[in-house]
C-alpha cells in the first residue's frame, strides 16, 4: 500500500471517529445524561388515577412532543407509588403533586435531594367538608364540629348505625391523613364514620342520596367532576372547622392558608405542581422550562370534568379534551413551547 493510500485510509478512519463522537455528544451531556435539546429523548411520566390528572398530563406531554421529546404512555399510578417511581427514576416526572397534602410522600422519597417541584400546573386546589344546603339551613349547621352532637350526626347516617357517614378520601391520597387527624382533634370518633374506598364510586352514591332528597356529608376536592353537579354555594355549603389542626408535615400552615371566602375550612388552599427527578431536570432544561411555564386554569379543568361526568371518560376522550384545550389556547401554548426550545440551546 502506498503512502498516499495509507494517508487516505487514516483520514477516513479519523472522519468516521469524529462522526461517532459528534453523535455521542448529541445524545449525551458531559455527565452522561440524555440530550438537553429534547430531540428524540424519551420521557416517561406518571399521573394519578383521577381523570383530571390524566387531562393535564396529556397537555404536558403534547407540549413535550412539540419541543421534540418522545413521551411514553402515561402511567396511572397510586400517589405513593408515583412518588417512589420518580425518586427511583422509573418515571421522569409526576404531573399532579399537591404541594401540601402530598408533602409526606415528598419527604419520604428524598425530598429536595432527589426530587424537585416545578411550576404550578393548577393553582387553587380546593378541599373542604361539605353538606347539602337544605339540611344546613334547616338545622343551622355551619361547622364540622357540630357533628359532635349525636342528633346532628344522625341526620347524615346512611347505614343505620347512628353515626354520620362521611364520604371520605381514598387511602394513599394524603387527604385521608388530614381527615383521620381531624376526627381525633375535633373529638368526632363517637359520632362520625369515615367511609373510604373508591372515591368516585362513593361520591356517586352520595350524589344519588342527594337526588333522593337525603342529607349528605362528604369530603370535596376541586378540580373534580363533583363540583359541576354539587355546586358549593348553590347545592352545598362548605363547613368551617373549630380550629386548625393538621398532621405534623403541615404544621406551618396558618388560618390564612385554610380560608376560602372567609371560612376556615381546615384544608390549605393547595398548588398542584409537576414533581420531577432532579437528575432528569438537570439533563433536560427544555423540559424544566416547559414545566415552569405550563398552567391550566382550575375552571377549565372543572369544565373538562363536566365532560367526563357526561360520559366522555375514556383515555381517548381525555386526550381529545387536551387537544381541544390547546387549540383554544394555541398562542399561549406555542409561547411555552418556543421558550422551552430556547432553554435547550442556552
Amino acid at each position: 500500500m502506498t503512502i498516499r493510500k495509507i494517508n487516505q485510509f487514516i483520514c477516513i478512519i479519523l472522519a468516521a471517529a469524529l462522526c461517532l463522537s459528534l453523535i455521542a455528544c448529541e445524545a449525551q451531556t458531559p455527565n452522561g445524561s440524555q440530550s438537553t435539546a429534547g430531540k428524540g429523548v424519551k420521557v416517561s411520566s406518571a399521573s394519578s388515577v383521577s381523570t383530571y390528572a390524566l387531562f393535564v398530563s396529556e397537555i404536558i406531554n403534547i407540549g413535550l412532543e412539540k419541543v421534540g421529546y418522545k413521551p411514553a404512555a402515561i402511567k396511572q399510578l397510586s400517589i405513593p407509588l408515583a412518588h417512589i417511581s420518580v425518586r427511583n427514576g422509573d418515571v421522569d416526572f409526576y404531573s399532579v403533586h399537591w404541594q401540601n397534602i402530598h408533602k409526606k410522600f415528598f419527604l419520604q422519597n428524598g425530598g429536595d435531594q432527589k426530587l424537585e417541584k416545578v411550576g404550578v400546573i393548577i393553582a387553587d386546589g380546593l378541599q373542604s367538608y361539605q353538606i347539602d344546603k337544605k339540611t344546613a339551613e334547616q338545622y343551622k349547621i355551619t361547622n364540622f364540629g357540630q357533628l359532635k352532637d349525636p342528633k346532628i350526626a344522625k341526620l347524615f347516617d346512611s347505614d343505620g348505625d347512628g353515626k354520620a357517614n362521611l364520604t371520605g378520601c381514598n387511602p394513599g391520597w394524603g387527604c385521608e391523613l388530614v381527615i383521620e387527624h381531624q376526627l381525633d382533634a375535633y373529638k368526632l370518633r363517637d359520632t362520625v364514620e369515615h367511609d373510604q374506598g373508591n372515591y368516585d364510586v362513593l361520591l356517586a352514591a352520595t350524589l344519588g342520596r342527594y337526588k333522593q332528597g337525603q342529607p349528605i356529608l362528604f369530603y370535596s376536592y376541586s378540580p373534580h367532576w363533583s363540583v359541576t353537579v354539587l355546586k358549593p354555594g348553590e347545592d352545598t355549603i362548605r363547613l368551617e372547622v373549630p380550629f386548625i389542626s393538621l398532621p405534623k408535615e403541615q404544621e406551618n400552615i396558618t388560618e390564612k392558608d385554610t380560608t376560602i371566602n372567609g371560612k376556615n375550612v381546615g384544608f390549605a388552599v393547595d398548588k398542584v405542581r409537576v414533581m420531577a427527578n432532579k437528575k432528569f431536570l438537570a439533563a433536560n432544561p427544555a423540559a424544566k422550562r416547559l414545566f415552569e411555564l405550563m398552567t391550566v386554569p382550575i375552571d377549565d379543568v372543572n369544565a373538562q370534568q363536566k365532560l367526563v361526568q357526561d360520559g366522555e371518560s375514556s383515555p381517548k376522550d381525555i386526550r381529545r379534551h387536551a387537544e381541544e384545550w390547546i387549540k383554544k389556547n394555541q398562542q399561549l401554548f406555542d409561547s411555552w413551547v418556543e421558550s422551552a426550545k430556547k432553554a435547550a440551546t442556552n
